[in-house]
């Protein structure tokens, strides 16, 4: 491109060689109008220094270029008078692109960028007058930022000297596309218009290539097609930028759409054209165009670059064309350019389907002499040629180093490879590159089912396989071994549909099915609910002896059971002999199933089976049939059916047990089954009436289902009922296990009978029966509910010593007793818990965000304030985000440490944290505040809480009334009373001291508006309250 390129401008060098005219560097595009009479020129002897200073820029520039290739920027040349050249140097512009002026004026244009507030009417003041319009339009082009570019235009246009132009306007236009300013450019554009300048070619260009630069395709083409209406045709650059910038987001349609229209406009296309249009072509896959369009390039003498040529002949050799590939890649030879490794794919791949192997040799050798690396692509062709060659070994040599140097990525490669394995036999090894395909995520394709249809059944890869199998079709059916295989994984994969499609593929071909086949037939036919063909086979596997297996029968009676109303959208009549004809399918199947060994069981459990998979209505249907055959499925059958009804709500529940009980009475399982589903239904009653009737009866009372019953018992507050069945199963000596004593422990602690539980625990090692970690947690739970820390700690130390687990759960519990303790209690039991939480982290178990929070109160009850901000940062440092409830228990701290200030900045940090505080997080600083008699700190918390959108509640209410009250703030207790009484609903002490507050002020009105209020609530009138009593007290007034 270089080469071609530079040729235009050789004729216009030899015509200012043989005119002797004198000439400079400029990078300006504009020349003065002026002409010039002086009578010197370059070659006179007294101006040498001039000539010598631009023979030194010229090779300045020589060098700045030569490191940057052929398509680095020629600077212009451009034609000077002696007089311009005169008037040159007097400017001082040796060293300078311009006069000091304009380079002083671009510096202060520039020097705005820093300063975005800067006028530029008064950075530019001292140029007024001094810039001509070219200047100015210099000044304009040497702009960076398109800020000031903008600014100094608008001060440009203001001058005296400035006459619209298109030259301004489309230096203006090239810096916004430069950066992106679209919509800036677009408004340039139409003020060009406005003002009467006639938009040329460059001004069009430039937008077109903003346009395309940024990726603005439709407004390009828009603004492409206005511009043809109006004749202007951009230069071939133009058309370059947009067909690249085309190309590259793909849109090949467009970039031939654009080549023909600038081939109508008349526009000469360059290499570059050329090279992309080429491009497009062979990615929409037009080959002859393509083509058309290289000899087009060839005749005009640009030499195609290597890729277009290897486009070209990949092209050629996928639609069939080898000689024209062979003939692309001779010429392309012959014109010195070294081919790349996608051409040497190309050519190597077409030689393999030849089977011209010399050929493929000889280009291999070119590519060694030539230097160029083969990759991946070129060694899975040379593992096939040494395939077809019978050249095992080379084959694995060469596949080994392709994975020794890491470059298996592409599927072919161990397609190639498997096939040499297969081609001697070795059928491990092709499974062993097959299976390292896989692993190393390398997708496969239809290439490599084509002779692996074994190994890919083995590996049970459904797509693999289907493909090798369509592959085998084509030379007919496969053995019966290969169709089992793809129709179970058909089934397994829940294909059907390709599964019944292979079954009939069969049928039509007469295949003879054996054994293992006829069974995998007739499953598929069940799960497709195809009930004539399930039939239909049945009665040939009958007809022809050979043996049914019990898995079979049940997909069959499965299905029977799954499509006994396949027609209840259809008339009723019809829809009751289906049913009919379901019934007595189904019947004889399980009459045939019944009379094989183990048939009995397996029908139980297939009943169990649909009932716990939530299909009850399946399930229900067998055990109809059986009853009607006088056949009573197994207990545990009956009692599953039972339980998924409860579960799911159903009342069929019911119906089921009362049928169950009146044709098999005396069934165990099935009583406990019902009481659960009662449970499950919510029917608590229910549940414990069948149960106690059950107890009447003499049944034995499973543990299991009567730890459900007390569990919803409990859970129903219905701890009455839970005694009765306790002392029931006392007296009738029934046997317990450990967790059915863990849940009458529970349901009395829950109660609030720690007697009882006592009671029953101690029942419990009377007994012998063992204690789990969960009796002992319960029992500490029942201790310190009842305020016994000693017996608690007594429960903890028992449990250690029998050599139980202990877990977070028993430890976090612990301190939470420790933490819930009375402060007098704390001051001398706070080292316990202190020692526990260390003994806890010792036995290598990470405290959660529960066991922080219960050291932090157990220190905070204690009044160890820095020993509960230890323990709130080793949470934090442990990972653990503190909640509400540990800054609740630091705040409880440091309150009672007296550290208020600490207290309020850990509510901040809440605030920081994103988490919202609530009313107990202030009514510890509020309520010791007012203990200590600061009722101005008081209440500067109270305003803080609610000016973060905290409402106070009840208590907070009722402490700071208590402190207005007791202290005689009689205007500020009533402001309290009247903002909150409408937002929390007052009890009597807040209605009672609202009434002593109004009288005392006097206000008779609103103390009466009290009284009936506490008259209408039925609330009790605290007369005993006293304003300012502890003003008294104190001996103030």
């Amino acid at each position: 491109m270089a080469m071609a390129a530079a040729a235009p401008h050789a004729p216009m060098a030899a015509a200012a060689a043989s005119a002797n005219v004198p000439i400079t560097c400029s990078s300006s595009s504009y020349e003065d109008d002026e002409g010039a009479t002086s009578s010197w020129s370059l070659s006179s002897p007294h101006r040498r220094p001039y000539r010598r200073l631009l023979h030194d820029e010229a090779q300045r520039l020589r060098r700045a270029r030569r490191s940057q290739g052929p398509g680095a920027d020629t600077p212009r040349w451009v034609r000077r008078t002696t007089d311009q050249m005169s008037r040159y140097v007097e400017d001082d512009r040796a060293g300078h692109v311009y006069g000091r002026h304009v380079d002083a004026a671009v510096r202060a244009v520039r020097a705005t960028a820093s300063r975005p507030s800067a006028d530029m009417r008064l950075v530019m003041a001292s140029f007024v007058t001094k810039l001509t319009f070219r200047e100015m339009c210099v000044v304009l082009r040497e702009q960076r930022g398109w800020r000031q570019a903008r600014d100094f235009f608008a001060w440009m246009k203001l001058q005296m000297c400035y006459e619209p132009s298109v030259v301004a306007y489309t230096i203006l236009l090239r810096l916004y596309g430069r950066v992106g300013k679209i919509k800036l450019a677009e408004e340039t554009f139409l003020e060009m218009l406005e003002v009467g300048c006639e938009p040329d070619a460059v001004a069009c260009g430039t937008l077109l290539c903003a346009y395309a630069r940024w990726g603005r395709h439709k407004d390009m083409m828009l603004f492409y097609s206005a511009v043809r209406r109006r004749d202007i045709v951009p230069p071939i650059s133009v058309y370059n930028y947009m067909i690249s910038s085309l190309q590259k987001q793909k849109l090949h349609c467009k970039v031939i759409q654009v080549w023909k229209q600038m081939l109508e406009a008349g526009v000469l296309p360059t290499q570059f054209t050329y090279t992309v249009v080429i491009s497009s072509y062979v990615k929409e896959d037009l080959l002859e165009e393509a083509m058309g369009i290289f000899g087009e390039m060839r005749r005009y003498r640009f030499v195609p670059e290597e890729a277009t040529y290897s486009l070209l002949i990949s092209l050629s050799s996928k639609h069939g064309e080898g000689e024209q590939a062979l003939r692309l890649f001779e010429e392309m030879r012959a014109q010195g350019i070294v081919p790349s490794n996608y051409t040497c794919a190309s050519l190597l791949a077409l030689y393999y389907k030849n089977e011209d192997y010399s050929k493929a040799l000889a280009l291999f050798s070119e590519m060694e002499n030539n230097k160029i690396v083969p990759d991946e692509v070129i060694y899975g062709i040379l593992i096939r040629i040494y395939g077809k060659l019978g050249l095992y070994e080379d084959a694995q040599h060469t596949y080994s180093e392709i994975e020794k140097a890491d470059l298996l990525s592409d599927e072919q490669t161990y397609v190639a490879m498997a096939q040499v394995h297969m081609n001697v036999g070795h059928y491990n090894r092709a499974l062993e590159v097959l299976e390292s395909m896989r692993t190393r995520n390398v997708k496969p394709s239809h290439f490599s089912y084509s002779a692996l249809l074994r190994c890919y059944v083995v590996k049970e890869d459904m797509a693999a396989a289907e493909d090798s199998f369509t592959a085998l079709s084509k030379y007919g059916l496969p053995d019966v071994f290969c169709c089992n295989d793809l129709l179970r994984l058909y089934i397994r994969l829940g294909h059907l549909e390709k599964a019944r499609a292979l079954v009939l593929k069969m049928r039509q071909d007469d295949f003879q099915l054996d054994d293992d086949l006829y069974m995998t037939v007739m499953e598929l036919y069940c799960k497709s609910s195809m009930i004539d063909d399930s039939e239909k086979l049945f009665k040939e596997i009958q007809r022809s002896g050979k043996p049914m297996k019990i898995p079979t029968m049940l997909s069959l009676i499965e299905m029977y059971a799954r499509n006994r109303t396949r027609g209840s959208q259809k008339e009723q009549s019809l829809s009751k002999a289906i049913d009919e004809t379901d019934s007595s399918a189904a019947g004889r199947a399980l009459k045939f199933l019944l009379g094989m060994p183990g048939g009995m069981s397996s029908v139980s459990q297939l009943i169990s089976k649909l009932a716990r998979e939530g299909s009850t209505d399946e399930a229900k249907f067998i055990y109809d049939q059986l009853t009607e055959m006088g056949i009573k499925p197994d207990d545990s059958a009956i009692a599953t059916l039972i339980v998924q009804y409860g579960q799911a709500k159903q009342l069929e529940a019911k119906e089921l047990y009362e049928s169950a009980s009146a044709s098999f009475p005396g069934v165990a399982h099935v009583y406990d089954a019902m009481v659960d589903a009662f449970c499950k239904c919510g029917k608590t009653e229910d549940a414990y009436h069948l149960f106690m009737e059950m107890a009447v009866q003499g049944n034995n009372r499973d543990p299991v289902t009567v730890s459900i019953l007390v569990t919803h018992l409990t859970k129903h507050g219905k701890f009455q009922e839970v005694e009765n069945i306790v002392h029931s199963c006392f007296h009738d000596e029934v046997q317990l296990d450990t967790v059915l004593y863990n849940t009458f422990i529970k349901s009395m602690l829950e109660s609030g009978k720690l007697h009882s539980a006592v009671s029953i625990y101690d029942r419990m090692i009377s007994a012998g029966i063992s204690r789990s970690m969960q009796t002992f947690n319960i029992m500490i739970s029942v201790y310190g509910k009842g305020g016994k820390l000693d017996k608690a700690v007594e429960m903890f130390h028992t449990a250690q010593e029998l050599g139980l687990p202990i877990d977070e759960k028993i430890y976090t519990n612990m301190l939470n007793l420790y933490g819930k303790a009375s402060q007098v209690l704390m001051r001398c039991r706070h080292q316990e818990a202190s020692l526990l939480f260390k003994r806890m982290k010792e036995d290598g178990i990470k405290p959660g965000k529960i066991s922080f929070n219960s050291m932090i109160n157990a220190y905070a009850t204690s009044g160890l304030h820095g020993e509960a901000k230890n323990i709130f940062q080793e949470m934090q440092d442990s990972g653990h985000a503190p909640d509400s409830l540990s800054y609740l228990a630091l705040i409880k701290a440091y309150t009672e440490g007296k550290c208020y200030t600490e207290a309020e900045e850990a509510i901040q940090m809440m605030l920081n944290s994103n988490i919202t505080p609530s009313c107990p997080h202030f009514n510890h600083l509020i309520s010791t505040f007012l203990k200590e008699g600061r009722i101005s700190d008081a209440q500067r918390i109270y305003n803080r809480m609610k000016e973060i959108g905290v409402a106070p509640d009840l208590a907070c209410c009722r402490t700071m009334m208590r402190a207005y009250l007791e202290h005689g703030l009689i205007e500020e207790g009533i402001s309290l009373f009247e903002t909150t009484c409408g937002s929390l609903k007052p009890d009597s002490f807040m209605l009672s001291a609202a009434f002593h507050l109004y009288e005392h002020a006097g206000r008779e009105s609103e103390a009466g508006n009290v009284l009936d209020a506490i008259s209408i609530n039925g609330t009790a009138f605290l007369r005993n309250l006293k304003v300012g009593s502890k003003l008294r007290s104190t001996g103030r007034t």
